[in-house]
C-alpha cells in the first residue's frame, strides 16, 4: 500500500515538472504583451506554481476563475513593475495565506498538510488491523453437560418416522 502510494507521488511529482518544462498554455485567453522575453517565462512558471483559490485543485494557469484571471493579470503587472519572483510569490502568500502555494513551506500552521496524508495512512491501517483481527473465529467451546448431551445424541440411533 505504502508502494503504491509512493509510486503514485513519485507519477504526479514527474507530471508536475514535465508540465513546468515544456510551459503550459494558459487555458484562459489573457492576451498579455510583455516588455522583456525572459518576463514571459517567469510569467508562465508562476502562474503555474501559485494555486487557484477559487478551484483549489487548479493552478492560475488552469484556472478559468474570475479571480484567477485577476491573480495572473496581477502577477504581470508585478512582472512588468520588475519585481523578483520571490517578492511575487511573499505578496500573494502575504494577501492570501499559504494556501496558494502548492507547495506550502515547513511551519507550525502547515505542518497538518504534511503530516496529514501520513497519519490518515496510519490511521487506516489501524482500523484495517484491529477490524481484520476481530474476524478471526474460534469454535465454540461446550461445558461438560453440553458436551455428554452432545455424546448421548450421536451415540444413540436415528428412527425413522
Amino acid at each position: 500500500m505504502i508502494d503504491r502510494y509512493l509510486t503514485f507521488v513519485s507519477r504526479v511529482s514527474i507530471s508536475i515538472v514535465f508540465v513546468l518544462a515544456t510551459g503550459a498554455a494558459v487555458l484562459a485567453n489573457d492576451d498579455l504583451s510583455f516588455s522583456q522575453a525572459p518576463y514571459e517565462s517567469r510569467y508562465y512558471r508562476l502562474i503555474n506554481e501559485l494555486r487557484c483559490l477559487v478551484c483549489q485543485n487548479q493552478t492560475l494557469a488552469d484556472s478559468n476563475a474570475e479571480l484567477a484571471r485577476d491573480l495572473r493579470l496581477k502577477t504581470h503587472q508585478l512582472i512588468e513593475s520588475g519585481e523578483s519572483d520571490d517578492s511575487i510569490i511573499r505578496f500573494m502568500v502575504d494577501r492570501y495565506g499559504d494556501f496558494i502555494l502548492y507547495r506550502p513551506p515547513l511551519r507550525i500552521r502547515t505542518i497538518l498538510l504534511w503530516i496529514g496524508p501520513v497519519l490518515m495512512l496510519a490511521l487506516g491501517l489501524v482500523i484495517f488491523v484491529r477490524t481484520t483481527g476481530r474476524r478471526t473465529h474460534s469454535e465454540p467451546t461446550l461445558s461438560t453437560g453440553e458436551q455428554q448431551r452432545l455424546k448421548t445424541l450421536l451415540n444413540t440411533p436415528q428412527k425413522d418416522k
